[in-house]
């Protein structure tokens, strides 16, 4: 049985976390699912952290990044340490993120972007933890938008 963690945190303006729990257990009704609430994207890391010495075989961050310079170079910082956390214990890391300026200004579609990414990620660990995404390779596919498809 698999452990999954969920990392999100208090900055996000909507409740992915609560998305993907529930997205897991559609999907793996089996794994043990534990959560983890932290204030920002800078505490993440320690989350993830957490959870991978707490057993569990794969994280899942959800962060959210504010409009600011300031913001984005928060967030710069936590990809390098999540990348470094995959690298020292090799747990799979999934950062999945939402910058709240990428849907100018409009919040319904900046909250269909956060729902959208969220359950296509949550898929990506599942398809994961069951082999790989090589099927899927070059396919076009994106999260928080709709696919792109394949260039033939």
């Amino acid at each position: 049985m698999a452990c999954i963690g969920v990392v999100d945190t208090t900055f996000a303006r909507i409740d992915m976390g609560s998305l993907a729990v529930d997205e897991l257990r559609n999907l793996m009704p089996d794994a043990v699912v534990k959560r983890l609430t932290v204030p920002g994207i800078k505490n993440t890391v320690w989350g993830a952290l957490k959870l991978i010495k707490e057993g569990c075989d794969a994280v899942i961050v959800l962060g959210w990044v504010g409009p600011t310079q300031t913001d984005k170079y928060s967030y710069l910082a936590t990809s390098i340490g999540l990348m470094q956390l995959q690298i020292q214990t090799g747990v799979l890391v999934l950062d999945v993120t939402v910058h709240e300026d990428e849907a100018g200004g409009d919040e319904k579609r900046l909250r269909e972007i956060a729902v959208d990414r969220t359950k296509k990620h949550v898929w990506n660990l599942y398809q994961l933890l069951r082999g790989d995404l090589s099927p899927y390779a070059g396919k076009g596919l994106r999260q928080g938008y709709p696919h792109a498809g394949e260039i033939v």
